[in-house]
């Protein structure tokens, strides 16, 4: 990326239920630009107005034996999605005891979170944007799985992510890295009595899963353009890469 340039950094998680998407952006601040959901039309519509930003996708960006060309010799049936070899950056995930998504061979046997991803990445080819890192591109993405990004920043299993609890859990994460967002403890700042007895919660204090997956992204981009070291790569620069924040999350090997 130019050294000049001063990129937002956006964080996209493809796993909500409706609307599907979540996005989020930062500026060099760590200052919280926007926060949205919508369809992918709307969140290709956020991307193409970006001049100059780094996209980090909670997602992979193809299946995981994409080549480009048809096999000229298909299998006979479809492959079960549990046998499929890892890909370089899930196997890494893996020997790191850190959470991974299995991205199966073919777009068609991917959940539907997943190829609404693989379209996204697609759209974002169109729009000009370049994988990560690229030495002239000034709108580049790349992959960054949430939940192991969330892991290494702990330094050990999270709470589920779609508990109140581990909610709080990631918010107090990044809320602590100095990202311009709600104190999750006001949340208990709030509770009384009474609205305990009436079920009035301030819910809205805590981000959704989604918009703490898209934070996460977000600022591990932040974190590849600012801070490098404080990075680690996954996989193989050849075949594709994720990042993830250091952490103390010890190896399997």
């Amino acid at each position: 990326m130019p050294a000049f340039a001063s990129p937002t950094c956006i964080g996209v998680d493809p796993t909500g239920g409706r609307p599907p998407f979540c996005y989020a952006a930062l500026d060099a601040d760590l200052r919280l630009l926007a926060l949205g959901t919508g369809r992918l039309a709307d969140v290709l519509a956020f991307l193409a107005g970006q001049h100059r930003a780094l996209v980090a996708l909670n997602a992979p960006p193809r299946p995981a034996h994409h080549s480009g060309t048809a096999d000229p010799h298909p299998p006979a049936a479809p492959p079960r999605r549990s046998s499929a070899p890892l890909r370089p950056v899930e196997h890494d995930l893996r020997t790191r005891n850190l959470p991974i998504y299995l991205t199966p061979a073919r777009a068609a046997d991917a959940p539907p979170w997943m190829r609404r991803a693989f379209a996204l990445y697609q759209r974002l080819d169109e729009l000009g944007y370049r994988p990560h890192p690229h030495p002239e591109a000034p709108r580049q993405w790349l992959e960054v799985p949430a939940e192991a990004a969330f892991t290494t920043l702990l330094g050990h299993t999270l709470l589920p992510a779609h508990r109140l609890e581990g909610r709080w859990q990631r918010q107090i994460l990044l809320a602590d890295a100095g990202l311009g967002i709600q104190d999750p403890m006001r949340f208990f700042e709030e509770i009384t009595r009474y609205r305990l007895r009436r079920g009035q919660l301030p819910l809205h204090l805590i981000h959704t899963p989604g918009e703490l997956n898209a934070l996460v992204a977000a600022y591990t981009a932040w974190l590849v353009l600012h801070h490098p070291e404080q990075v680690l790569a996954l996989g193989d620069p050849a075949t594709g890469q994720a990042f993830i924040p250091q952490g103390q999350v010890e190896s399997a090997v």
